[in-house]
């Protein structure tokens, strides 16, 4: 810590200050963004609320990921990331409800909620538009409680690009970002790479009392375990005529986590890591006329995961003709396929300008998801669901200062039939500097074929089984806000106030043991069965606050979320109904900053951040509570802007900064929920160096956005 401080110190003594300054408040609200309606607008004319990170704010912050990113700089999210995923929670609803997209396109990680955010590579992303609340009526499900979307970079102008960042940090954390982009006439390519690689770390070595015969205080079991993993993509785009483009693309992702082998065999003994493989592939075009824009796009995906034995192991399980075998022997690196869930879309969309201030955006959805899982599913180990959708929004404006909006989508499924889905959405801008809006629309959302099949049986000082239902039915909500949102000169306030109820919620609830299937039964002794069911009702209630002042070269800010949840749940056992947690609410949670950018007299700009993140206790149904916290952050950026240097096409920009300042770890055993599972204070540096033959673009090919990438903005 002393070094490092001393370092930053010196260096910036180099540089000799001036009075000339640069103007770091750029109006956000001109920022054009895209998700809340599918269409394009100025952030402070969007009729549905939108939160945007802007490429200034991400650059400033230093994110390691993106969770790192959305739980610092929104009050909004919180996670609880294991190896399973990130458990991402958006305002009291879990990964199932949020829609995670991709310049527009639906991450795929897995169809069971617990999406690897790890797929996102932080140093690609341009943007972050976040749309609160159900937007199924034009996102279809998965978007009950909101729309997280991720615009990423991209290049498409005469010339070469060629990028490297290195980013390395505390427990042997790495971030390896390397870009290659050509153009040559009509033909466009960009080609990224990502590793991430972690030793982990072990924030306590007590086990929990609750699920172990005696005390344990030198278990081996880490509270982030050892993980790599690695993606290769590829765009390629072709514009035959300046109204038409066409594109390709593909990823390949690995991931592997490494999990200890610790000393007692009802606890910690690991016989096998955990292997993610992910594909996708994607083609589409779009055709921009005089009054409107046609878009085609088909993607697929997959994501298969896997056990790789570290030990000889002998498994009961299904093999995979669906008979239950005993004792069925493992050697080490041999793997055994726990799911491989694939998913092919296709999206024909068309957004046109009409007369009398209306425009008209309408599409076509169709949907296959297959999921084969040999130990973990009836049917022969596969099973398969399909959804098709049409859908229309009409955006209005009867006056200047009136804009409103619905929609509505007709989904038809395989199993549940047809559903309609509304939505409507006003926004009233009686002055310059205030915008009200208000909107209501419902939500629909089926249940997951890793919900109806799925189970899983876990192995913790005795047996711990989950188990699908293949009676549950499709979840509907109702979703309400009003909010205000002022802007005066460097000002921006907007508070929102919601109501998300949801009927027959899906979620894991703890059943009597005779309940499990007769085989489980005789071949366990089962602690605790746990079932997907369909919830009575639940319920999110909150407000949202959000601030930002900024002048010349200093920026501050900060946002609020308060929120409350109840669900109920029929007990048929005692014939009553009883009130159950949605895991990991809390009831407040906060965000704040506060930044300095300068460029001094010679070639070199300074930026300085403080970033702060806090949130009251999480309730879970089972385990205990996760602690309260709050945690400080200090960021640097040093970006050289010597002539002689950007003259031959180059950038330099040198970042490092601390996190968790005040050394904040949570003890809490093994097995009970953590608050958050940081190690303490932690530091990092990173260094990016861009060749840049021609104009590195962020044009996004949903928006058309043209904003140029120009390290003097």
């Amino acid at each position: 810590m002393k070094h490092l401080f001393t370092a930053a110190a010196a260096f910036v003594c180099l540089a000799i200050p001036s009075t000339a300054q640069d103007s770091l408040h750029t109006n956000r609200m001109e920022e054009v963004v895209v998700t809340g309606t599918g269409t394009q607008h100025r952030l402070k004319d969007v009729p549905v609320q939108t939160e945007v990170i802007t490429r200034r704010e991400l650059e400033q912050y230093g994110g390691r990921s993106i969770e790192d990113i959305l739980a610092g700089l929104t009050a909004s999210f919180a996670f609880n990331e294991d190896d399973m995923g990130s458990q991402m929670q958006m305002n009291g609803l879990g990964n199932a409800y949020i829609l995670i997209l991709i310049d527009g396109k639906r991450l795929h990680g897995d169809n069971g909620g617990q999406n690897d955010l790890g797929l996102i590579d932080p140093a690609r992303i341009e943007r972050i538009e976040i749309v609160k609340g159900a937007a199924s009526a034009l996102y279809g499900s998965d978007a009950i409680a909101g729309v997280v979307n991720i615009i990423t970079r991209k290049y498409d102008r005469d010339g070469l690009l060629i990028e490297n960042t290195t980013r390395g940090g505390s427990y042997n954390d790495w971030r390896q970002h390397n870009s290659v982009g050509f153009a040559i006439g009509k033909v466009s390519s960009l080609t990224n790479f990502q590793l991430q690689h972690s030793d982990g770390w072990q924030n306590t070595s007590h086990e929990d009392p609750r699920q172990t015969e005696f005390p344990i205080y030198d278990s081996r079991n880490m509270t982030v375990n050892r993980h790599t993993n690695w993606q290769v993509a590829e765009r390629l785009t072709y514009s035959p005529t300046p109204n038409l483009d066409f594109y390709a693309e593909g990823s390949i992702y690995r991931k592997r986590i490494y999990r200890p082998s610790g000393k007692y065999a009802a606890v910690d003994v690991k016989t096998y890591d955990l292997a993610y493989r992910n594909a996708s592939a994607a083609v589409g075009g779009k055709w921009t006329m005089d009054k409107g824009v046609v878009t085609l796009d088909v993607d697929w995906n997959r994501h298969a995961y896997e056990y790789v034995f570290t030990d000889t192991t002998l498994v009961d399980g299904y093999d995979p003709y669906g008979h239950f075998t005993h004792y069925f022997p493992y050697f080490p690196e041999q793997r055994n396929l726990q799911s491989d869930q694939r998913r092919t879309m296709a999206h024909l969309k068309g957004v046109f300008e009409l007369p009398a201030n209306n425009r008209l955006s309408a599409g076509v959805e169709m949907r296959f998801d297959w999921l084969h899982a040999p130990m973990r599913v009836d049917h022969g180990g596969t099973v398969t669901d399909n959804t098709e959708a049409l859908y229309a929004q009409d955006e209005y404006s009867p006056l200047r200062w009136l804009q409103l909006t619905g929609g509505l989508r007709l989904d038809r499924n395989q199993q549940f039939g047809l559903h309609l889905t509304p939505k409507l959405s006003a926004m009233v801008s009686p002055t310059d500097w205030l915008r009200l809006r208000a909107a209501w629309s419902q939500g629909f959302k089926t249940p997951t074929p890793k919900e109806k099949h799925y189970r899983y049986v876990r192995e913790m000082n005795g047996t711990y089984l989950y188990l699908g239902n293949a009676d549950l039915r499709p979840q509907t909500s109702n979703y309400g806000s009003v909010s205000a949102e002022v802007n005066v000169g460097g000002l921006s306030m907007s508070v929102t106030g919601y109501i998300n109820k949801v009927e027959d919620m899906i979620n894991l609830v703890t059943i009597p043991n005779y309940r499990a299937p007769e085989e489980y039964q005789t071949q366990y002794e089962l602690h605790k069965t746990r079932q997907y069911q369909n919830l009575e009702d639940a319920r999110t209630v909150g407000v949202d606050f959000n601030v930002r002042y900024a002048v010349k070269e200093f920026a501050v800010g900060g946002s609020y979320s308060y929120l409350d949840t109840d669900a109920h749940q029929y007990d048929s056992d005692h014939e009553r109904m009883t009130e159950v947690v949605i895991d990991g609410m809390a009831h407040h949670k906060a965000n704040w900053f506060g930044t300095w950018n300068h460029r001094f007299r010679r070639p070199y700009r300074l930026g300085l951040g403080i970033y702060g993140r806090a949130s009251s206790k999480r309730y879970y149904q089972l385990n205990g509570n996760g602690k309260a916290y709050h945690i400080w952050r200090l960021t640097t950026t040093h970006d050289l802007l010597c002539r002689a240097i950007q003259s031959r096409g180059l950038t330099l920009r040198l970042e490092a900064g601390v996190d968790n300042l005040f050394n904040y770890i949570d003890r809490t055993p093994h097995g009970l929920h953590l608050g958050t599972t940081t190690p303490g204070t932690t530091v990092y540096a990173s260094v990016t160096l861009r060749f840049n033959q021609g104009k590195y673009k962020f044009q996004s090919f949903i928006t058309n956005s043209k904003q140029s990438y120009n390290e003097e903005d």
